[in-house]
Formats: C-alpha cells, structure tokens, sequence
C-alpha cells in the first residue's frame, strides 16, 4: 500500500465532478454497487476523508465506476477528468493560475507537456510521485503513487 494519499480536495472536487456527469441519483447507485453508502452521493460528505481512507475510498469509486459501466467508463472518466481541471484550478494557488492561464494561451500543440506538467503538480503529493516523460512525439503521465490504484492489481 502507498503511503501516499490524495488530498481530500481532490476527493471531493472528483466526487463533485461525478455527480454533475451522472447525477445524485446515478452515483447513489454506483456507489451502492461498490458497497459504498449511497449516502455519500453528497460531495460536501467527502471533505472529511483523508490519508489512507481518502486514498482507498478514491480506489474504491475509481474500481466501481470501472465495474459499473465496463468499457463506457472510460469516457465517463475523461469526462471527469477534463471538467475536473476547472474545479482544481479554481482553487490552485495565484502562481499556478497564471501558469495555466499562460499555457492555454500557447497554440495546441506547444500546450500539451506543460498543461501535463502542470497536472502533475497538481496530482502530486510530494515532488517526484508524478512525472511527465517525452517519448518521441508522445507524452506519458506517470504516477508513482497512484491512490487511484490502491489495493489493486496491475491486470487491473
């Protein structure tokens, strides 16, 4: 087990950003399903998590979306994800939003390692636990102590 754990922010704004693609009820079902108490469909009753318990509470909704819509929740992820940048942007510090305002402002192709970096810093708990690499003309985010994946293997 990682002994690194997502903030509870970013539980929440990822619980938030669910229940604004699929809805109160949708998730409340998810949930369910994951053996999770559907009462938590409430983002404001995530804030409280953190450290190993915000860390597997991530993996276990992660683990259930996948389980729950097969192959359809991988765009229902990158859904989450791309109206995520808002949220955590929102409350990022002065520095890292004039950083993204800068970056979005580069034309699409010079924009995509530095928005990956930006990110990475963003995801991080400490410096080093996501990198971004360039392998010829392709960018890798690599998360070295992903609490998406805790208690999970690598098949899954």
């Amino acid at each position: 087990m990682s002994s690194r754990t997502p903030a509870s922010r970013f539980l929440h704004h990822f619980v938030e950003t669910i229940a604004s693609e699929l809805g109160q009820e949708k998730l409340s079902i998810v949930l369910e399903k994951a053996g999770l108490t559907p009462d938590r469909s409430d983002p404001a009753r995530w804030g409280s998590l953190n450290g190993t318990t915000a860390a597997e509470t991530y993996a276990g909704l992660q683990k259930a979306m996948r389980t729950y819509y097969g192959r359809g929740a991988r765009g229902i992820l990158i859904r989450v994800g791309s109206n995520m940048w808002g949220r955590l942007l929102g409350n990022a510090p002065l520095g890292v939003k004039a950083q993204s305002k800068f970056i979005f402002g580069l034309p699409i192709n010079a924009r995509r390692k530095p928005a990956l970096e930006l990110l990475a810093k963003l995801l991080a708990d400490q410096r080093g636990d996501v990198t971004v690499h360039t392998l010829d003309l392709d960018l890798l985010l690599a998360d070295k102590a992903s609490p998406g994946t805790l208690g999970q293997s690598e098949s899954e």
